[in-house]
């Protein structure tokens, strides 16, 4: 127990072991998709490597895990945004025209104007300056549009001319094991179980 207190800050009064491991395979198992999905995303871009995608996805979720763990202490799993991934890929680099190292250049400067910022307090000051139902409305937003991407690859939804959107085959089996999974989540999260998603 001295070790995992020294380590990651475990407090035997206020954790339990049994939860925290639950918490943890649960966690990894959430997160997981996106080795996946990043590569398959990424791959739509000319030239872009697949396989560096998916090292560089699972060095970025273990690099920021192990340091939110072993430096911060506490037990946030960290892996790059799906949001900004899809924005990255389909509006800068398809929508906009840009290539995809011209693009990789701007999100390396807007790191190090982020790590700036947080080293002055600055962005704190500007999350604060957000409203609050703007906030969630950010977020409701990436995720809607990360359900979007989500239904279009697996044929739920198809592109139309005419209404932009309509039901795809919903009986093929990518879309039909989509739907599934879909359904037993909500179930499982209507019932309350903690490991739903």
């Amino acid at each position: 127990m001295e070790i995992l207190k020294k380590l990651f800050g475990f407090d035997a009064t206020k954790h339990n072991i049994r939860t925290e491991i639950v918490a943890g395979i649960t966690t990894f198992l959430t997160m997981s998709y996106i080795l996946a999905v990043n590569p398959s995303m990424f791959g739509l871009l000319e030239g872009m490597p697949a396989g560096a995608v998916f090292t560089t996805t699972a060095l970025a979720a273990i690099i920021g895990t192990l340091a939110m763990s072993l430096l911060a202490k506490l037990p946030f799993g960290l892996a790059p945004g799906m949001g900004l991934n899809a924005f990255f890929v389909f509006t800068v680099c398809m929508g906009m025209g840009y290539t995809w190292q011209f693009a990789l250049t701007a999100v390396f400067i807007e790191g190090i104007i982020f790590i700036i910022l947080t080293l002055t307090n600055v962005r704190e000051a500007i999350v604060n300056a957000i409203p609050k139902n703007l906030r969630y409305a950010i977020g409701g937003g990436i995720g809607l549009f990360i359900a979007f991407i989500g239904m279009q690859n697996a044929g739920i939804i198809v592109n139309d001319d005419a209404t932009l959107v309509v039901l795809g085959d919903i009986t093929s089996g990518s879309a039909l094991l989509a739907l599934i999974g879909l359904v037993i989540t909500g179930v499982l999260y209507a019932l309350n179980i903690k490991e739903a998603v």
